[in-house]
């Protein structure tokens, strides 16, 4: 018997309910969005160079996509997992969870309105990210990232 369903979620403009997968998705990608992306690029800042070569990425200002084999990837504290269920290879969905509409309709509705593939679906925050444009992991690029961003000066 399956725990009830997550609350409803609403991930680019699509109201769909989620609940927990009986079978977990193998990882191939870790996100973090907020506060979490940050300590994920931390962590990540960490990694030796051997390791940072076998990931791809791509960020945003508040999100945070590492893509690569499963065992390879960090982990920090709320890190969503995501993997690629065979019913709709264009998404990267959360290993731990599925949504209770068909998977393949998911995913052509998702694909009808955003277009680039494959596209990492976080329903908790109810962001879609376009990661096909991932690049590989370059420390001084992360670096980078994670730099503040330089406000206006406070007066002295």
């Amino acid at each position: 018997m399956r725990p009830p369903p997550e609350p409803e979620r609403v991930v680019a403009g699509l109201p769909v309910r989620w609940r927990p997968r009986a079978l977990p998705l193998e990882p191939v990608a870790v996100v973090g969005v907020g506060a979490v992306a940050r300590a994920l690029g931390a962590r990540a800042a960490r990694a030796d160079d051997a390791t940072l070569a076998n990931w791809r990425g791509v960020a945003g200002p508040d999100v945070l996509v590492l893509l690569g084999e499963g065992p390879s990837l960090p982990w920090v504290e709320g890190v969503v997992y995501l993997g690629r269920d065979p019913l709709a290879p264009a998404l990267l969905l959360p290993c731990a969870l599925e949504p209770e509409v068909a998977v393949p309709l998911l995913e052509r509705a998702l694909l009808a309105g955003q277009g680039d593939a494959p596209l990492a679906v976080l329903p908790a925050s109810g962001l879609l990210v376009p990661v096909g444009a991932a690049q590989p992991v370059v420390r001084a690029s992360l670096v980078a990232w994670l730099a503040p961003v330089d406000g206006p000066e406070a007066p002295p």
